[in-house]
Order: structure tokens, then C-alpha cells, then sequence
């Protein structure tokens, strides 16, 4: 598993991998634009060629492209559809350009309208974002399910990655909150295992592509997207390490969103991860050892 951070990329792209490796990072994401403005980032080839240096010269693994926040590939609106597919198709563009091993994406929200018609419109929408791009893969991000948010279970996440055309580049990023908030208990080693059967089961473990680590403020099924600090939270240092150690979750990138430093992930946070981790892994050992 690559340990990470979301990081901020003030100041230029290399700045990101600097902050990276600040919080000795394996893995790190970024936003390719602001996340309160529709405007992209228009970055040279210069730029997207410093990181790729920065980069190489790191000890940082991994980078994935958190698409903004503003997105709704399900919107009905059409001004509100041309922006968030010029977005994508941006992000996508610049993940390419950087390396990214994909763009984390919100599918979208059907609001209070019918799903099966919003998960078509999102669809179309993914689609030709990857037509109009190259090479970056696209993560559907699971969601909490507050205000109709598309990917709230496992069957419509399978049901967003048929209607985006099913290609080799779509993949999933699993959020520990998230998952939690809709339902998926996935504190305990028998839960989490549960819950990638399942996933495995409808959707397949070859499209798990990245991962969130993220304890939850809110309990199990209320549906609400409320990060805490981790090991604050409702999983609490015990279900983060289950989350970190799961076997099936190693090589993925896997990033903290919400931490010390004004919310935003810490070297600290960073290192209580490892830690954790390192926790989990001795668990699973003991555990093994007894049977």
C-alpha cells in the first residue's frame, strides 16, 4: 500500500510533490484546478514536465487527480453539463500529462430525481470525457449518498461503469468514510472482507484502482459525508487499521484527505497511518498464528 496525503499545489505543480515529501508521502493528490472555480488551470508543457521531474526525483510513488468538487456529470442542466465535461476531459488531460495513475471523480447527483435515468446521464457524460482524452484512467469514487450522490452502493457503481461504455480505463476508488456512511461496516477484519466480496462479487476487484483512508464523524448508514481525523472518528484507530492492512488492498495508492494541518492531512497523520498500518498488519499475524 502507498501511504499519502492530499496535497496542495500553490505555488506550481513541483510544489505538490515538495509537500509530498514533507509528510513523507508514497502517494499524493492533488486538484488540477481550484475546487471553488470552473476555471481550468491552463498548465504549459513545461509544467506538467517539472512534475514528472520532481517526481522521479522523489521518494513519491503515486499521484491521483481529484476531479473539483463542482462536477455533476448527472445534471440535467446543459450550461452545468458543458462545464463539468470540459473539467473532466481537463483533468483527464493533465493527469496524463503528469503521470497521474487516474482522476478520482464524484459521479455526479441525481438531486431528488430517478436514478436509473441520472446514472445514464452521468454515463454519457464519463464516456465522452475518455473519448476526448488519453492514456489517464477515470475513478468513480464511492459516495455517502446525502443529496442523492450517485455510488452510494456497489450495484450503482456497477451500473455507472456499464453506462460510461465499460472501458479498460474505469476503475473505482474506495473512501473508508463513505463506505461506513452508507452502510458498509467495514470496522473489523470480517466486515471489511465481507464488503470486497461483495464488491468483488458485483463489480470486480480488478477495477479497485485507489483508495481514500478517511475515519467517519457520522455512524454507520446515516448517509452523510463527514470526514474526522483519524483514529477520532467513529472507525477509531482500531477500524483504520483493519482498513490499512487489508491484504487486498496492497500496491494501491491510498491518500488522506482530513488531518491536522487546518484540516488538511500532517506529516503526522501521514505517520499515525503507518503506524496503524503496521498495527493492523501484526493483528492479522496474531490472528493467523491462533488459528
Amino acid at each position: 500500500m502507498l501511504i499519502g496525503a492530499h496535497v496542495s499545489n500553490a505555488g506550481g505543480l513541483p510544489r505538490a510533490v515538495e509537500r509530498g515529501v514533507e509528510r513523507d508521502c508514497q502517494a499524493i493528490q492533488i486538484f488540477n484546478q481550484s475546487p471553488r472555480m470552473w476555471r481550468p488551470t491552463d498548465y504549459a508543457e513545461h509544467d506538467l514536465a517539472e512534475f514528472r521531474d520532481a517526481m522521479s526525483a522523489s521518494p513519491v510513488d503515486s499521484v491521483l487527480i481529484h476531479a473539483v468538487y463542482l462536477l455533476n456529470c448527472a445534471t440535467e442542466d446543459r450550461d452545468m453539463r458543458d462545464k463539468t465535461l470540459a473539467s473532466l476531459i481537463q483533468s483527464l488531460r493533465v493527469g496524463a500529462g503528469i503521470g497521474a495513475v487516474g482522476v478520482v471523480l464524484h459521479p455526479g447527483s441525481a438531486k431528488k430525481g430517478d436514478v436509473p435515468k441520472a446514472i445514464k446521464r452521468a454515463g454519457k457524460v464519463i464516456k465522452e470525457a475518455l473519448a476526448e482524452s488519453e492514456r489517464c484512467d477515470l475513478h468513480l469514487e464511492d459516495t455517502a449518498g446525502a443529496g442523492g450522490t450517485l455510488g452510494r452502493s456497489f450495484e450503482e457503481l456497477a451500473a455507472l461503469l456499464e453506462a460510461a461504455g465499460g472501458g479498460k480505463r474505469l476503475g473505482v476508488c474506495l473512501d473508508s468514510c463513505h463506505l461506513f456512511a452508507s452502510g458498509y461496516d467495514v470496522r473489523t477484519r470480517d466486515g471489511l472482507a465481507d464488503t470486497l466480496d461483495e464488491f468483488d462479487g458485483t463489480i470486480g476487484l480488478e477495477r479497485l484502482r485507489s483508495l481514500h483512508v478517511n475515519d467517519s464523524a457520522v455512524s454507520l448508514g446515516s448517509s452523510r459525508d463527514r470526514h474526522a481525523i483519524m483514529g477520532e472518528g467513529e472507525l477509531g484507530e482500531k477500524g483504520c487499521a483493519v482498513f490499512l492492512s487489508e491484504p487486498r488492498f496492497e500496491k494501491l495508492p491510498c491518500v488522506l484527505e482530513t488531518g491536522r494541518d487546518g484540516g488538511a492531512p500532517a506529516a503526522d497523520d501521514v505517520a499515525l497511518a503507518k503506524k496503524l498500518r503496521t498495527r493492523g498488519n501484526a493483528a492479522r499475524r496474531r490472528v493467523k498464528k491462533s488459528r
